[in-house]
């Protein structure tokens, strides 16, 4: 993907040309969670100047109370037309920076974190590209509209129509997002009744982490004019797969462009910056585990039999492991980590991941050998803590705690976000849950 430069003058034309009534000022909180100030046509040189204005102490933990004014500085970049709004009073779309009230970037915002990951990667020599890979499921709703865990189809792994039922869902979402200047490149029924899953193509950090927010917004959206439910919750239905959000990384070099992970002459084509770029994702996988899996639920996914990563190690093929490097080489050579799940926040997951993998250049960390055919059949211990990621939120957010690079790579949004999932942990703890009464009340 490659972001369309405008101009101020250019949005305005397109907003007059197009007849966009109305136009979206998005950020995300924390969490992630889209959120959005709509403003009218006729405020559009106010956002254009920066001049949009809200309560940041009502999003919740984003900001202080003695921040609540904040100002919305769009990317002119990032400006979309939803292309699913009638052409009579259309709807547009800018990603915008938080700023405080003195122009100052606003240091708690998560799109400011990945941009500081974009400038230490510069300076570096590097530009970084990722390609995720989304899994969701599609449920039916109920009489009332709401959400069901009934899936859409009994379909499975590259299956098509007519048991895929989710397959015109899926076209129309494809698109919808080419029609926004997305750039997919495959589309398909995943394992699990229900399951879909959509990848993007390889591109750049910044946009790509952007377009990542809009994306799940389509889908959503595509859904519903279908009669459905889309969720990207990790593990919606016991005994069947969870949803991941596998993300593909590789770096280049700015002045030549050529793969940084590339080296015909070395061990597995991986260049020395390869395997220390694995080695930084290895040794920091239990700190970020807390920011690329934030759910409760996130480790109902990460448990063995349903092909989620529970192993901290990589392999060339295997998709068993932590990290694996696809086939492709040359400068389509990519390193894939794949416990990631789509409920993160992608703009702290994907920077924590990328600063991971940069430390580990940075310090020339080793990747040890890739996990053998051996290691992958043995089973897991359910008590092996060492060697695999944590089994709970709370132990996650207890590594992360112990982990210095996720403290620095999250900076001003850290304590916030720490306090956010050990809150989620004490609730989680207190409820009296399902499994507990069927497997008790009778008993004692």
């Amino acid at each position: 993907m490659s972001a369309k430069m405008y101009s101020n003058e250019e949005i305005r034309r397109i907003v007059f040309d197009e007849d966009v009534k109305f136009i979206r000022l998005q950020f995300v909180d924390i969490f992630g969670t889209l959120k959005n100030v709509a403003i009218t046509v006729e405020q559009l040189e106010r956002a254009l100047a920066g001049e949009i204005m809200f309560d940041g102490s009502s999003i919740e933990g984003l900001y202080r109370v003695e921040e609540a004014d904040m100002y919305l500085r769009p990317d002119l970049s990032t400006f979309q037309i939803f292309p699913w709004r009638p052409h009579q009073g259309k709807v547009a779309r800018l990603i915008c920076d938080i700023v405080k009230a003195d122009g100052q970037p606003f240091t708690g915002d998560p799109r400011y974190v990945l941009k500081k990951t974009v400038e230490k990667a510069d300076a570096m020599g590097y530009r970084v590209k990722v390609g995720p890979e989304f899994e969701f499921f599609l449920f039916h709703t109920d009489e009332n509209g709401d959400p069901t865990t009934t899936t859409h189809d009994k379909a499975g792994y590259f299956d098509l129509g007519p048991i895929d039922l989710g397959e015109n869902v899926r076209r129309d979402i494809v698109l919808t997002l080419q029609d926004m200047d997305f750039k997919i490149a495959a589309s398909h029924h995943e394992v699990a009744p229900g399951q879909h899953e959509i990848d993007f193509e390889m591109g750049d950090l910044l946009e790509t982490v952007d377009n990542i927010v809009t994306f799940k917004l389509v889908v959503k959206v595509v859904a519903q004019k279908h009669g459905l439910h889309a969720t990207f919750m990790p593990k919606p239905l016991h005994n069947i797969n969870g949803s991941g959000m596998h993300t593909l990384m590789t770096l280049e070099y700015k002045d030549s462009g050529e793969n940084v992970f590339y080296d015909a002459k070395e061990t597995y084509n991986l260049s020395k910056d390869g395997h220390a770029f694995i080695g930084g994702l290895l040794k920091h996988a239990k700190g970020i585990t807390a920011v690329t899996n934030p759910t409760i639920n996130s480790y109902k996914r990460l448990v063995t039999g349903f092909e989620a990563p529970i192993r901290i190690g990589w392999s060339r093929s295997n998709n068993s492991p932590l990290v694996r490097i696809p086939a492709a080489r040359g400068n389509r050579t990519s390193i894939e980590y794949r416990s990631p799940d789509p409920s993160c926040n992608p703009y702290l997951a994907i920077a924590a991941m990328v600063e991971a993998g940069l430390e580990g250049i940075r310090n020339n960390l080793k990747s040890d050998e890739p996990m053998s055919a051996q290691d992958l059949s043995e089973a897991v211990h359910p008590f092996d803590f060492e060697n695999t990621l944590p089994k709970t939120l709370k132990d996650a957010v207890v590594e992360m705690d112990k982990d210095a690079l996720v403290k620095n790579v999250l900076g001003d949004v850290y304590e916030n976000y720490k306090r956010a999932k050990i809150n989620e942990w004490t609730d989680y703890i207190s409820i009296v849950h399902d499994w507990e009464v069927e497997r008790y009340i009778s008993r004692y």
